[in-house]
């Protein structure tokens, strides 16, 4: 009789310490099931990895290498040293937003899954589904941004080294497709992603300081501080400095988008309600510091500045360095640095936007959803999501033709489209109520109300004034052509919603059901596994 007693005690020991091990193992899956999904993907991503993700694709200081050539003429130094102020202000007040909601609501859907949860029932549907593809369009003009600007560079360096040779659009465009499908491999394989963005966040932090020692270092005589703290340059053509000020600002901006990329990795990583808050304000903090610096020290070290609106290599940071080393093998290494982040920038924001239409695709929000939800279950990535995604990225290039316009076009829609999505879950959870929710552990009371109000003001800000012109007069071959892009963007979304959305589009109520049989079949795994 005692030992019947000794082996129960035993086998409920073993079972207790069994359970125990399994519900810290797979708390995230339940979270997960709570809300109606399938842990489809493995949770290889450490904090780190997620930081390496999101900055790798936000990566400031590349991005105000990359757009410098949209900038310098509406505003100069004084554009770039007090626009990166300004712009870290505003994204603080986004990155709370976001991690406020991905802190409650940790999931892969990101913005459009926020939507669906806060909306009220009568609109909960539509309003996930225009999330979720404004979303997806705008990850799209991301990486087509990125790789026209990281295409540039390659070329430009190219033209520095051979004098006589003349850029003409379509060098551009082949440049972009070679980028584009090279970027493509790193995303093929779930197991190296980890280390890739993490490979990705040390060559752009060690990109960084290398350039930011060397160029001062080497620049034979530096600017004075008036010049780089007070010199305005208005080439815009608007008669205004303030509208030229504003239409530049496109560049800072452009260094702070995308901050949402980290929430889409929530299904990839443990614990996500603590560890993507930390990934999306890390982004900011390093984002700023890095930006700023870099740029306060490229303009000292800056020569002529009249020279960068008339390079030949059609990017002025690259004659920038050419300028304070007086050496074109020395500048084409530094340049080389920058193509290199600019390749991470770019796997990062294709990891970005395959798992944008992966996780949107599960609700059956695109076509050919059951193709696109598709997790490949030996390369762990959802392959055909991937493909599609680049092969969009792929026919902008060739539509785009590597015009500067087009790249202005570009950026523009990257970064509103970005912020619409990120306005209307925030619109839907103050007219919710903020308090009427379940917090997550990233809860900032009323700073992220504040936070809340300065996202919404912005997004509205940038959707008016980022569609002005960029110069004046106004022709066709300078015309700011983002509002074409809105109204293709949103003739395709209303097209698919009345024709398949409306009917097929997996919204709150079905989720609710699936998320009460997933529950119940994770009890009953967890059960089976204990035994």
């Amino acid at each position: 009789m005692a030992d019947e007693k000794n082996e129960m005690t035993v086998e409920r020991s073993v079972s207790d310490d069994n359970m125990a091990d399994l519900k810290s193992l797979d708390t995230d899956a339940l979270k997960l099931a709570e809300m109606g999904y399938q842990q489809d993907l493995k949770r290889n991503f450490s904090v780190w990895s997620v930081l390496g993700i999101g900055f790798s694709l936000t990566n400031s200081w590349w991005g105000i290498s990359a757009a410098l050539v949209t900038g310098i003429n509406s505003g100069g130094p004084v554009l770039i040293i007090y626009g990166l102020i300004l712009m870290c202000l505003i994204s603080i007040c986004v990155g709370i937003s976001l991690s406020e909601l991905a802190s409650a609501f940790p999931n892969a859907g990101g913005q459009y899954f926020w939507a669906n949860e806060l909306a009220p029932r009568k609109y909960a549907n539509f309003a996930s589904y225009l999330t979720g593809w404004v979303a997806w369009a705008g990850s799209i003009f991301t990486s087509a941004s990125v790789a026209l600007g990281t295409a540039s560079a390659a070329v430009g360096c190219y033209q520095l080294a051979h004098p006589d040779f003349v850029i003409l659009p379509w060098h551009l465009v082949v440049a972009y497709q070679v980028i584009n499908a090279f970027a493509f491999f790193f995303n093929c394989y779930g197991r190296i992603l980890p280390t890739v963005a993490t490979v990705a966040l040390y060559t752009s932090l060690i990109s960084f300081f290398v350039t930011l020692i060397v160029v001062p270092a080497r620049a034979p005589t530096h600017q004075d501080a008036v010049f780089v703290f007070a010199n305005f340059v208005n080439n815009t053509g608007w008669a205004s400095n303030g509208i030229a000020f504003i239409v530049g600002l496109i560049n800072t901006n452009y260094a702070f988008a995308c901050l949402d990329c980290a929430t889409h990795m929530a299904e990839e990583v443990h614990r996500p309600e603590k560890m993507i808050p930390i990934a999306i304000m890390g982004t900011v903090a390093i984002g700023f510091v890095t930006a700023w610096f870099y740029s306060v020290s490229m303009f000292f070290s800056m020569q002529s500045l009249e020279d960068l609106f008339s390079t030949l290599t059609g990017v002025p940071i690259l004659q920038l360095y050419y300028q304070a080393l007086s050496n074109t093998a020395g500048a084409i290494f530094l340049e080389t640095m920058i193509i290199a982040t600019g390749v991470g920038c770019l796997i990062a924001s294709h990891t970005w936007q395959s798992r944008l239409c992966w996780s949107f695709a599960r609700d059956r929000g695109v076509p050919f959803a059951g193709f696109l939800s598709h997790v490949h279950p030996k390369l762990d990535v959802p392959v055909q999501a991937h493909l599609v995604s680049c092969v969009i990225v792929g026919i902008l290039g060739c539509l785009y033709l590597g015009s500067y316009t087009a790249f202005n076009s570009m950026v523009t829609g990257c970064i509103v489209l970005l912020y619409i999505s990120y306005a209307i879950p925030v619109t839907c959870l103050l007219i919710r109520g903020r308090d009427n929710i379940a917090h997550g552990p990233f809860w900032m009371g009323p700073i992220g109300l504040f936070s809340n109000y300065v996202l919404l003001i912005w997004t509205l800000f940038t959707f008016i004034m980022y569609s002005f012109p960029s110069v004046q007069p106004v022709l066709p071959n300078n015309m700011n052509y983002v509002s074409a892009v809105y109204g293709v963007v949103a003739f395709i979304i209303a097209v698919d919603w009345f024709a398949r959305g409306r009917k097929h589009y997996r919204g709150q109520a079905a989720r609710h059901e699936d998320a009460t049989l997933l529950r119940e079949q994770e009890v009953v795994r967890e059960h089976d596994v204990v035994r």
